[in-house]
């Protein structure tokens, strides 16, 4: 089977190279590709992914943002399972080794499994938020996932069937495009839940969702509300309070 990992990049010089190795140092009885879609860096990031081809394959051109890169990545994927890692996060050792024999066992639409906080020398932090979304993660459901987004998108696959099927990644959401699309595909699958740490998410403060949290938060709860039915308010509610929590948490730490 054929994996396609998607990075959407742009003047992510810093932390790129250690996106790159981190997927293309996976091993496993899969065959990998890996698209690089960059919007037109001007930092050394072009310099950076030279010397990974012809195992890497990437692009760089002005595009319409971070959904329209992944998308046109998507496009161009030839995998049947299709990943999404951002230029600064990774993924563990051993992870797309254990999504490809989960495929083969089961032939998900799609998955997610656990995803580590870290920081800008690769250093864990925040490990209170990892064990909260391991709990949650384990008791998945859709009503919960409408109430909190718990899923964390470097951790999480999906079928190219299920992508034709889904539609592409909105363009018109900044923070909470992976949230949508986590939502969308649940309307239409249970997801298969892979208890084992796969990724990364490296928390920092030029970091979109780093940088302007309060903001995701709002939008991903606008999210939820957009994919609520007029039955869920409860759940609705719950979320609104949950944005709130993570607000004051944020602030303090």
């Amino acid at each position: 089977m054929k994996l396609s990992i998607i990075t959407p990049s742009f003047n992510q010089g810093r932390y790129i190279e250690r996106t790159v190795r981190s997927v293309l140092e996976q091993q496993g009885d899969f065959e990998l590709e890996h698209l690089v879609i960059d919007g037109g860096s001007t930092d050394d990031t072009l310099a950076i992914l030279r010397r990974y081809e012809p195992r890497l394959r990437w692009i760089s051109e002005r595009d319409g943002g971070q959904s329209d890169a992944l998308n046109k990545g998507f496009r161009m994927a030839t995998g049947e399972v299709l990943g999404w890692l951002n230029s600064d996060d990774t993924y563990q050792p051993g992870a797309l080794a254990r999504v490809a024999e989960e495929y083969r066992r089961s032939s998900f639409e799609w998955c997610f499994g656990h995803c580590g906080i870290i920081d800008e020398e690769d250093r864990p932090i925040r490990e209170f938020i990892t064990r909260y979304k391991v709990a949650q993660s384990r008791r998945y459901s859709y009503r919960r996932l409408l109430r909190r987004d718990f899923i964390s998108q470097p951790s999480a696959f999906f079928s190219a069937a299920a992508y034709r099927a889904t539609g592409e990644i909105s363009r018109d959401l900044m923070y909470s495009m992976d949230y949508d699309y986590w939502l969308r595909l649940g309307k239409q699958w249970e997801p298969h839940f892979i208890d084992a740490f796969l990724a990364n998410f490296r928390w920092h403060t030029q970091s979109k969702n780093g940088a302007a949290y309060r903001k995701a938060a709002w939008e991903t709860f606008q999210t939820a509300r957009r994919h609520a039915t007029a039955g869920q308010f409860t759940d609705l509610a719950l979320h609104l309070g949950h944005c709130g929590a993570l607000n004051v948490l944020y602030r303090l730490i």
